[in-house]
């Protein structure tokens, strides 16, 4: 039985790339910083006026991509920290549907706790100062 393209195991991680490359080139040249682009805005600080553990992640990735490391850690230092732990996640998840596996990484119960106290955490730091 012949596999169709779209059910190979890399299709989705490669998917995900390209979404991911086609964000980053038009963000690269839209400043988040500045009014008047089309980026979305938080749903979560349009409700509340409070910032999400996310907040500021557009604007971290622009920085990176500028090399204002400083501007990055100052928009979002979690986000900035776990970044890494992100792309390598994304990284095997490629190198797994290139082997021609699929790859679904699980968090156990105890890793979903301490991601969603750390998330809460953050909120409430970035919010008191």
């Amino acid at each position: 039985m012949r596999r169709l393209p779209l059910r190979h195991p890399a299709t989705a991680p490669a998917a995900v790339l390209a979404a991911g490359a086609a964000g980053a080139a038009y963000l690269y040249r839209t400043d988040p910083h500045e009014p008047g682009h089309l980026l979305p805005q938080c749903p979560f600080r349009m409700l509340t006026g409070l910032l999400c553990p996310a907040c500021g992640g557009t604007r971290m990735v622009y920085d990176l991509m500028h090399g204002h490391l400083t501007e990055a850690w100052l928009d979002n230092r979690v986000l900035l920290l776990a970044s890494p732990y992100a792309l390598v996640l994304l990284g095997r998840w490629a190198w797994a549907g290139l082997r021609g596996r699929r790859r679904r990484p699980t968090l156990g119960p105890r890793a979903q706790v301490a991601v969603l106290a750390l998330a809460v955490a953050w909120t409430v730091a970035r919010n008191i100062v």
